[in-house]
């Protein structure tokens, strides 16, 4: 089966198309922002509020204005560690997509939506908008011409901190073919990246758990903890080094061995990180007369540790 061109993309998100047409020509939004409102709108539908576009095609553009604004305020609900207060709601997003929703109720979802929200930007949003973000933005290319190098757009606000990059390629309109991803397929609606978003990178899905100096837990307690709460299939691995003798994370016991204080739990999907954490910062846990607790795993601050 031969990839789709761009003018059969373009035609399958047509809703999607005049709306993120709409955020940045006539709105006068940011690229950057336009994106991340309909990367946020792309994992809602994703999450389970149908048909957020042909509703939001629908309106006028005084109330897609409105709409758009609380997805800013989502993501930015999503881009902070600290929990929103009770009082911030988005009450044109609630009545419009006929089901109850806040802010509070995404945030409980943090981590998935930055999982949701990641894939959405790369495998939809750098695709379908790239000739409408060519009007606005100018491209990156190099000093000297390399055949069959495609440039990308420069879009202010990328990488972002919460989000990543996003890559769009500059759009080849001529032929109306994507020369440059000869892997793009069609993505059904409601259906892309489920399990991707669902599943995230490994990063994504890890959990940092520490433990109480003079309590040593085993590798074999920690996934016993986790999996009779949070099934059985949760758990993909529990990654200790207790051979890290010089680490001042590692304390030496009365009998001679080592106990580490910290471990790093791979968990099954995005979604069982944010069933652990339920929107807060740190959850503990008991098993054995021991305590563990355990936050979202960072990549830059704790990989740091023994397990590099």
């Amino acid at each position: 089966m031969s990839p789709p061109t761009l003018d059969q993309l373009h035609t399958y998100h047509a809703q999607e198309r005049v709306i993120f047409s709409k955020l940045v020509l006539q709105f006068s939004s940011s690229p950057s922002e336009s994106l991340l409102v309909m990367a946020t709108w792309f994992w809602l539908e994703n999450f389970g509020f149908e048909d957020i576009f042909a509703t939001i095609f629908a309106l006028p553009d005084r109330l897609i204005a409105s709409l758009a604004n609380e997805a800013v305020s989502c993501f930015r609900c999503i881009e902070s560690s600290d929990p929103p207060n009770g009082f911030d709601q988005i009450p044109l997003t609630s009545r419009y997509l006929q089901k109850q929703i806040s802010l509070s109720m995404i945030y409980k979802y943090r981590y998935t939506a930055i999982a949701g929200i990641k894939t959405f930007l790369n495998t939809i949003c750098s695709r379908i908008f790239s000739d409408i973000l060519a009007q606005v933005l100018p491209y990156s290319s190099p000093p000297y011409f390399v055949p069959g190098f495609h440039p990308s757009l420069i879009i202010p606000g990328f990488p972002h901190p919460t989000f990543g990059n996003i890559n769009v390629m500059r759009p080849d309109l001529g032929s109306g073919v994507n020369t440059f991803n000869k892997q793009l397929v069609p993505i059904p609606k409601g259906s892309l990246g489920v399990e991707r978003s669902l599943h995230g990178n490994e990063n994504d899905r890890t959990m940092f758990i520490t433990f109480s100096r003079g309590f040593p837990v085993s590798q074999a307690e920690v996934k016993e903890l986790f999996t009779n709460i949070f099934g059985e299939k949760c758990v993909v691995g529990v990654y200790m080094r207790e051979d890290c003798v010089s680490s001042p994370n590692i304390f030496a016991c009365n009998n001679d061995q080592q106990q580490s204080l910290f471990a790093k739990l791979v968990l099954d999907s995005v979604v069982t990180v944010d069933r652990i954490l339920e929107g807060e910062k740190l959850q503990k846990f008991r098993i054995n007369g021991k305590h563990i607790w355990a936050r979202k795993y960072n990549d830059k601050k704790d990989g740091r540790t023994c397990f590099t």
